[in-house]
């Protein structure tokens, strides 16, 4: 008698203690399973070519990638990106003031998120090695 991987599963962890990331990893390859048996994971377009690499992947150092990647995944930008689109958007505010005293503020304001910027990028060149 052939058994199900429900059986399978419950047979070979019988109530044992065992480590919750083991567990989690059983469950996702039972999971993997079962969809394999359906034929389900036949259906999907990518099935049996490679995966595309994401773009910049080599390029970033080994210890962001996975930040990166679930920041990407959620859709939300890493916080040097965003303050790249600010540091734009300051430029530009301080080429339109209209006043010396606005440009001279908004100058001000631009120089400290550059310095933020720079030392935000040297830590992450000291931890990483860019």
């Amino acid at each position: 008698m052939r058994r199900s991987i429900d059986d399978q599963y419950i047979l070979s962890f019988g109530g044992g203690s065992m480590n919750p990331m083991q567990l989690r990893e059983d469950e996702i390859g039972r999971h993997l399973a079962q969809a394999h048996e359906s034929g389900e994971l036949r259906s999907a377009e990518s099935y049996g070519k490679p995966l595309k690499s994401d773009e910049g992947w080599e390029q970033t150092p080994d210890e962001f990638r996975m930040g990166f990647k679930a920041l990407r995944n959620a859709g939300v930008a890493p916080p040097e990106i965003e303050q790249f689109h600010q540091r734009a958007e300051l430029r530009s505010q301080v080429q339109a003031a209209a006043d010396e005293g606005s440009r001279q503020k908004l100058q001000r304001e631009l120089s400290e998120l550059e310095q933020r910027i720079s030392l935000r990028l040297e830590a992450m060149k000291v931890r990483s090695s860019l």
